[in-house]
Formats: C-alpha cells, structure tokens, sequence
C-alpha cells in the first residue's frame, strides 16, 4: 500500500527495495528540513547506479556499500544539486568505487542572469547548506540520458530549489530531488533558489505525466499531477497574497513572511522568510513591485501602481 507522509519512518541504514531494480536507503540525518533524513537510491541489478549519496557521513557510506549484492558495483553517481543533505558523500563514494560523479555543474551553475548579479553584489544572504566544494566529475546537459547495464536515466534541469537541480526520469518514474515532496513544499532562497524558475520546472514534470516521483525525502509521491499541480497552485496563492499584502503598505519579506505564513512554527519563519524574498525578486523582474533603494535581503517592496490596458 502507498505510504503517506507520516507514515514514513524507515530505519536509517537499512536498504528498502521499492521494485526488483530499485532500493531507497536513508541517511541519518533528521531534521526539520530534511523530514526523516537523505533518500539515497540504488538503481539497477549490476551495474549500479547512485542517486543522491548524501550527507559526508562514514556510516551512511557504509551501508551504501554494504547494500550490494554479490555481482553488483557501483558504475554511476548522481547528485541532484549541491546542498550538504545530498552531495558531499559524493567524492569519498567515487573514490572508494572508481564510480564518475554526474550532475549538472558546481554550485554555483544555473543561477538565472539576475540571481547571478544578486548573489555577486553579496548583499541578498542566502546560502544555506550550500556544498561549496561540489564539483562533478561530468556535467550533464539538460535531457541527456546515460544508460547502465540495465537502466537509462534521463537528466532534467530543473531549477528553482537550487540553481544546479537536476530531476532523473527512468521509464515512468522520475527521482525529484528537493523540488518535489510530499511531506511538505521546497525551501526556494535566493541567489540558489529561484521562484519563477521553481514553478516552470514543476510545470516541466507536469508535462511529462510520470507514474510516481521519488522524492530526496520522504515517501514517494503516488499521485504526481495532484503534488505538482497543488505546488503551482500553492506558488500562486503566496503570490497572491504578498500583493495583497502590499495593496495595504510597504513592507520587507519578514514583514511580509509574519503576515501570511500564520500556521507555522517559529522556527520555519526564516525559510518561510527566505521564500517570500523569491517571490519579491520575482515580482520585482515583473515589474509589479519596486524595492526602495537597491534589492537586498531587507529591502521594503512597494506595489506598482496596475499598468493600465490601453
């Protein structure tokens, strides 16, 4: 039976086959971002291919390694972006298999042109759990497709989540990193995350109409046009209300944040923070707000007056 976000509480370290040619083993780091922990996935029966080796930790390593069957190796490791949760264990795992590490570049790769000039002005903040020193060994193109002994993924940009985001579909299955969840929605902090980037890569997997997602955490999701949809819809909603927000005065994204995410902890009011800063510098490209001075993270936004039709 499908497993709700609730539900999924699997012991860490222990490998869970979901189809004869996959298993999901999950990394020992819990947290109130990273739900139950990192989703580390095995593909194929051979030649074995990793997807999101995780956090630098020996013993999550170990039980990567410990996993394989007899006849079996690793061949291939993908990263689906560069935050600490999914890709330092990358290099210690290439250099103990000889496996290439795949991805689409640094952590500093795919960051739109105006993500770009913000994150160089070094004013907007930003920067969480971003893995510096990720460098793959083969930067993949968006919809190239590598091929083991007994499966083929197809690499997605997905950006919106991190600007080097990648998804990777396999026959009617696609693993979506961090920008689809079932247990809760993406963390999208500018210069890294992008929210008009984030809607158009939902919109992406959308069109693709897969069977089920493989989440970078949590359960998989069972019903992806009903996620993804909600995700586009959820995106709107925010928009929607940050301007309505602003119809009534000025206000910076803390302000902002305080006003309409009223249903959550505290603690999550930064990330909630840091999203609502993606929409402004989103609705700022638009032309429908102004920031007061030079945009920066605590920038007071202003709402432009509706441009008239004729």
């Amino acid at each position: 039976m499908p497993t709700t976000a609730l539900e999924f509480d699997p012991q860490p370290g222990v490998p869970h086959t979901l189809n004869p040619a996959l298993r999901r083993i999950l990394a020992p780091n819990p947290s109130p971002m990273t739900f139950r922990g990192t989703n580390t996935y095995l593909l194929g029966t051979r030649g074995i291919a990793v997807i999101d080796p995780g956090p630098d930790d020996a013993a999550h390593q170990g039980a990567i390694l410990n996993a394989l069957t007899p006849g079996q190796r690793i061949t291939h490791i993908f990263v689906t972006h560069a935050h600490r949760d999914h890709s330092p264990l990358a290099r210690p795992l290439a250099e103990a298999t000889g496996a290439p590490v795949l991805a689409f570049g640094d952590s500093q790769a795919g960051r739109s042109p105006v993500m770009a000039r913000l994150a160089a002005a070094g004013t907007l903040g930003g920067g969480e759990g971003v893995d510096t020193a990720f460098q793959p060994d083969r930067a993949l193109a968006d919809d190239e497709i590598v091929s083991g002994e007994d499966w083929a993924l197809r690499a997605l940009w997905t950006p919106g989540h991190f600007g080097n985001h990648m998804c990777f579909a396999t026959d009617d299955a696609i693993f979506t990193g961090d920008l689809v969840m079932g247990w809760a929605s993406s963390l999208v902090s500018p210069p890294d995350g992008d929210a008009a980037a984030f809607v158009a890569s939902c919109k992406r997997l959308l069109g693709l109409s897969p069977a089920i997602l493989h989440p970078g955490h949590g359960a998989p999701v069972w019903k992806p046009e009903d996620r993804l949809t909600w995700l586009i819809e959820n995106r709107a909603a925010r928009e929607a209300a940050i301007l309505a927000e602003l119809t009534k005065d000025a206000a910076d994204a803390p302000t902002l944040a305080r006003a309409i995410y009223r249903d959550i902890p505290a603690k999550l009011l930064p990330a909630a923070t840091r999203n609502v800063l993606a929409h402004l510098i989103d609705l700022s490209e638009r032309g429908e707000v102004a920031p007061h001075g030079a945009l920066d993270a605590g920038s007071v936004f202003t709402r432009r007056p509706a441009k008239d039709p004729k």
